[in-house]
């Protein structure tokens, strides 16, 4: 399955989540760094979900870009 992740630029690196996904986060120094964490706290996560026998969430959220002038 493919999860949509927000990265987003902090204080101290760059910080992560996935809509679909509440409370897995993650974060990394670069945002390279960050995806790659993410994508093993979403494998951790999902592993979570399945041993504690909750459903695992479909995705659905997905991203755009609106242009306007500025």
């Amino acid at each position: 399955m493919k999860y949509l992740i927000i990265i987003e630029k902090s204080d101290s690196g760059y910080s992560a989540y996935s809509p679909d996904l509440p409370g897995c986060v993650s974060t990394g120094k670069t945002p390279e760094e960050t995806e790659q964490n993410m994508h093993e706290a979403i494998e951790f996560h999902i592993d979570g979900l399945k041993e504690e026998g909750y459903e695992i969430p479909t995705p659905t959220s997905r991203s755009s870009y609106v242009e306007v002038a500025a």
